[in-house]
């Protein structure tokens, strides 16, 4: 089969609605006061819909894991995700990083499992006393936050240069990175652990123990094409797997000539693309609503998407498809940062058109935009404007902030500060 000749504007709107971004707007996003409540059932529909969501701790809003599903749920509340995994209905490890996971894909990461085991299995060695008291208080009084565990002893941490981490905190890593115990819940800022044996139900144990390498490989592979529903070789997590380039290249043309897969020429982008067959019908509705348009504005709803964001995965792909160039900055020093360490992509309908780096003061009930940027070259009509502005209120009320104040905005190339609090 040839490829298909798309445009730019047809994938990334059959990006963003597979993402659960539509750009157009629907009834739901209203008012978040008229919309019902929230529901676990709903949220673990959109992580299962997802595949995974990334987790991160830096919180200048909240985490990254809450940002993404309540940019995807009116009326969202971090408790929701908390007690998922407190019933064991997700789980956390790693697939594109770090991630929430729904608890039925557990058996499909024993490969992952394995090997990272295999990797750190000697360095758990160095400190096996600590690692085995660890194991005892989990296995008498879990689940327990790592504060509950005590030691003199520093060791070498995973980012330390010289031993810095307490030797229990750095079990506690290893042992949750090898599978042995896992985190059960969250409170605050505290992780509770407990063993795998009583976190993950047996079900899923005994599959893990079951599958086969290829079954498990395979597994993981559908759910990278699910995740990311636009793909392309040249991505180093392709399968979330160590595939070599050429192993990449190889994967995806067997699979295209298997009919599994549709390669894509995208219209002004030298990089062939991938969907799956099954998702060809989606992306040939968008292309003939783009024929039928007269005119291409803005259409709402406007968000603001956190930088660890399933869309923002593959930054290949946002330069790509939205003409977009993003760069997390919050490992940039301070004095080199364009738009600030927290600079969340500002989506508006199907374009990504600036950046928007908020901090929350949790006990005023405050949120501060340092800095609001919209691109150069975007028409940033009054109507737009609005959009955003009205984004922003809806954004920081969500987030639990009854004010807000925008310090710097720059439109284009032309900057103004603003003290604008409401």
């Amino acid at each position: 089969m040839k490829p298909i000749q798309t445009t730019k504007q047809a994938l990334r709107r059959f990006l963003l609605e597979t993402q659960l971004l539509p750009s157009v707007s629907v009834e739901a996003d209203g008012d978040q006061e008229a919309q019902p409540a929230a529901t676990h059932q709903k949220v673990l529909e959109v992580l299962r819909h997802l595949e995974c969501v990334q987790i991160d701790p830096v919180a200048a809003v909240k985490p990254n894991q809450h940002l993404v599903l309540a940019a995807r749920i009116p009326g969202y509340q971090p408790s929701l995700l908390n007690e998922l995994l407190r019933d064991r209905a997700v789980f956390e490890y790693f697939a594109n990083a770090a991630c929430v996971i729904p608890m039925e894909d557990y058996p499909v990461f024993e490969p992952v499992r394995r090997r990272i085991f295999s990797q750190l299995d000697s360095r758990l060695e160095e400190i096996r006393p600590v690692a085995d008291e660890v194991l005892s208080k989990l296995e008498q009084e879990g689940p327990l936050p790592a504060k509950a565990f005590q030691s003199d002893q520093k060791v070498q941490g995973y980012w330390d240069n010289t031993a810095k981490t307490k030797a229990s905190s750095h079990a506690i890593n290893l042992l949750m990175d090898m599978a042995e115990i896992q985190i059960v819940g969250r409170e605050g800022n505290q992780r509770l652990f407990d063993l795998t044996r009583r976190s993950i139900p047996g079900k899923w144990l005994g599959l893990a123990d079951t599958i086969t390498e290829a079954e498990a490989l395979e597994g993981m592979l559908q759910k990278y094409f699910r995740a990311y529903r636009v793909f392309e070789p040249s991505d180093p997590r392709l399968g979330w797997q160590r595939l070599t380039a050429k192993d990449r290249r190889e994967t995806l043309a067997r699979r295209k000539a298997e009919g599994e897969l549709v390669q894509l020429e995208v219209e002004g982008v030298k990089s062939g693309y991938y969907i799956l067959a099954a998702d060809l019908n989606r992306l040939l509705f968008h292309q003939a609503a783009e024929e039928r348009e007269d005119s291409h504005g803005f259409p709402a709803p406007v968000r603001f998407l956190p930088p660890l964001d399933n869309l923002l995965w593959s930054r290949k792909r946002l330069e790509d498809l939205f003409d977009f160039e993003y760069r997390w900055e919050i490992y940039t020093p301070a004095v080199k940062r364009k738009y600030g360490y927290y600079a969340m992509p500002i989506l508006a309908g199907d374009r990504l058109i600036g950046r928007m780096d908020p901090r929350l003061d949790t006990k005023k009930q405050h949120l501060t935009v340092r800095l609001l940027q919209i691109d150069p070259g975007i028409d940033y009509t009054s109507e737009l404007r609005q959009s955003v502005e009205q984004e922003l209120e809806r954004f920081a009320k969500v987030h639990g902030a009854l004010t807000l104040t925008v310090q710097n905005v720059q439109i284009g190339e032309q900057a103004a500060i603003e003290s604008n609090e409401d």
